[in-house]
């Protein structure tokens, strides 16, 4: 597949040279072979990303899915559950819809993947009204695990990842975010989530989701590839992945565990967890990136936080408004570009017939 890809660039250039050629260039033809240009050069890195395709394996040690069979069982299990969860027919039900509950469910077996993505499949769903639910679930990837606590439902300044689905606004005069609200976090055992701020102090970015009482399903993408953390959202009943937030130089420690818990308070949810899938990811790397991934992390951490955390505190452009800000900027760069040949071609025609 790279050295198709690699071919087509090839044919490509050459497409563009010709294009190009200033013997036949026209400012029409010049607007229109730039607009080509870019969406090329686009391409082109795209098809670099797929030179890099990851293959993936489902690691069913590390995967919880129906009929669920032996869960909660001492010792017939890769999985344990804790506190008010219990397994249905359907799902594991983390809490029902009812108040002051929390429960969650733990893998028994550490993973020492290096690479890896977990595909959740879940329903959080009550009678309560808007903002008269709460609270929400957590995906795990922890050092500790089976611990009870105030976050999710599971302990405060724990070590590792949180996924966080937060349906419930608890900082007052929340006006710049729409909830539910997924976010992630990385712990190093000393970090506590700021429940008063919705976690915001310590969050690595998010989005909203729209996740309560859906007629279809919903799911969650967590990935960790070269030290790379992804999280993606399908909750729109169209079998496709919305980006959530991506973020480079993620170390996290092998051996730790996966789980998924929730928590309710004065206000409730059923939060049921349908499946949790882990694929392993078999991905190509250059010789530096073995050595790399050789070195043993111990302890959770994020490269530049300090810079991300200088980011959230500005208001920032989503994604797509950034693309259209960037690509607007360009096209009209190209305008004036093109403003500029057909003035300066008319000068020039000018200066001719005046000299003639």
């Amino acid at each position: 597949m790279a050295a198709v890809s690699r071919s087509r660039h090839r044919g490509d250039s050459k497409t563009i040279h010709i294009l190009f050629s200033p013997r036949k260039m026209t400012p029409f033809k010049l607007f229109w072979c730039l607009i080509f240009f870019v969406f090329t050069v686009s391409h082109c890195f795209a098809d670099d990303d797929d030179d890099h395709e990851m293959e993936e394996f489902l690691k069913r040690e590390y995967s919880l899915t129906k009929p669920y069979q032996g869960v909660g069982s001492l010792g017939s299990s890769h999985w344990e559950l804790m506190g008010d969860a219990m397994i249905t027919t359907e799902q594991v039900r983390l809490t029902p819809d009812m108040q002051s509950r929390q429960g969650a469910v733990w893998s028994r077996l550490p993973c020492h993947l290096n690479d890896w993505e977990m595909q959740v499949h879940f329903k959080i769903h009550g009678k309560g009204k808007k903002n008269l639910n709460g609270d929400g679930l957590a995906i795990w990837y922890t050092k500790e695990r089976m611990q009870k606590g105030p976050v999710f439902g599971n302990k405060d300044n724990f070590t590792g990842l949180g996924v966080f689905v937060d349906t419930y606004p608890n900082e007052e005069k929340q006006l710049e975010r729409i909830f539910p609200f997924v976010l992630a976090m990385v712990g190093n055992g000393t970090i506590s989530y700021d429940h008063e701020r919705d976690g915001r102090p310590t969050e690595l970015g998010g989005c909203n989701a729209m996740v309560r009482n859906l007629k279809h399903d919903a799911f969650l993408f967590i990935r960790y590839v070269r030290r790379r953390l992804t999280v993606m959202i399908d909750i729109d009943g169209q079998h496709e992945w919305r980006d959530c937030l991506d973020i480079p130089g993620v170390r996290l420690p092998k051996g730790f565990y996966f789980g998924a818990s929730a928590i309710t308070g004065d206000l409730s949810d059923n939060h049921d967890i349908v499946s949790l899938k882990l694929y392993q990811l078999t991905v190509l790397r250059s010789k530096q990136e073995e050595e790399e991934t050789e070195e043993e992390i111990t302890i959770p951490s994020v490269d530049n936080m300090d810079l991300l955390r200088l980011g959230q505190t500005e208001e920032g452009m989503s994604g797509l408004a950034i693309f259209f800000t960037v690509l607007f900027s360009l096209l009209g760069c190209i305008f004036l570009v093109v403003i500029g040949i057909l003035v300066y071609s008319h000068w020039n025609e000018s200066r001719r017939k005046r000299f003639y």
